[in-house]
C-alpha cells in the first residue's frame, strides 16, 4: 500500500532513500536549520543517514516523515514530520508533528498546508488523539504555523543536552 496525502498544492508521501539528494540542499541551508537540533546545517552524509533512518522507520511502523513535493513541479520542497520526540522525555509518550520547508519556498503557506495533512493522517489513519510540536522558543515563524494549525501552548521548557528554550504546542483531536 502506498501512502499519499494530497492537498490543494502539495503531495506528501513517505520519505525514501531517493530523496536524499534533494533534501541535502535544504538541510545544508543554515537559515533552514538554525532552530533544529543544535542549529547546525547538515552534511550530505548526515542527510543520507537521516533519510535511511526515516525510510526504515516507515518500513517498521507504517508512519514517519513525509517528503513534501509540489504537485505542479514534482520538486521536493521539504518535510512534514511525524516522530516521537525522544529528545524531550518529560512530554512522552506523544507524537510530534514538525515541518521543514526549503527557504526558496518560504512564505507560500506550505508549512501549515503540509502539517495539516500530516495531522489529519495522525488523527485519522493512526488514531491518535493528541499531537505536539516542539518549537525553539525564538522561532517565531514556526510558532505562527502552530497557531494557524489551531495548536495551543502547552508548556515552556528546555531541551536537555542542547539547553535551548522550547515551546511545546499541542493539538487534540
Amino acid at each position: 500500500m502506498t501512502i499519499e496525502l494530497r492537498t490543494e498544492r502539495l503531495l506528501l508521501r513517505p520519505l525514501a532513500t531517493g530523496d536524499a539528494e534533494a533534501l541535502t540542499a535544504i538541510n545544508a541551508d543554515p537559515e533552514v536549520m538554525r532552530f533544529i537540533g543544535d542549529g547546525s546545517a547538515r552534511t550530505p552524509e548526515q542527510t543520507e543517514a537521516l533519510v535511511a533512518k526515516v525510510a526504515a522507520h516507515w518500513d517498521a511502523h507504517g508512519w514517519g516523515a513525509f517528503a513534501v513535493t509540489e504537485q505542479g513541479t514534482g520538486d521536493l520542497v521539504g518535510l512534514a514530520i511525524l516522530a516521537t520526540p525522544n529528545f524531550l522525555p518529560e512530554i512522552l509518550p506523544v507524537t510530534e508533528v514538525g515541518w521543514r520547508i526549503g527557504r526558496d519556498r518560504w512564505g507560500r503557506g506550505y508549512a501549515p498546508e503540509a502539517a495539516r495533512a500530516a495531522i489529519g493522517f495522525a488523527f485519522g489513519d493512526l488514531g491518535l488523539d493528541r499531537v505536539v510540536s516542539c518549537i525553539h522558543s525564538d522561532n517565531k515563524a514556526s510558532i505562527r504555523v502552530a497557531e494557524k494549525l489551531g495548536m495551543a501552548l502547552e508548556r515552556e521548557t528546555v531541551v536537555p543536552g542542547y539547553e535551548v528554550p522550547c515551546s511545546v504546542y499541542e493539538l487534540k483531536a
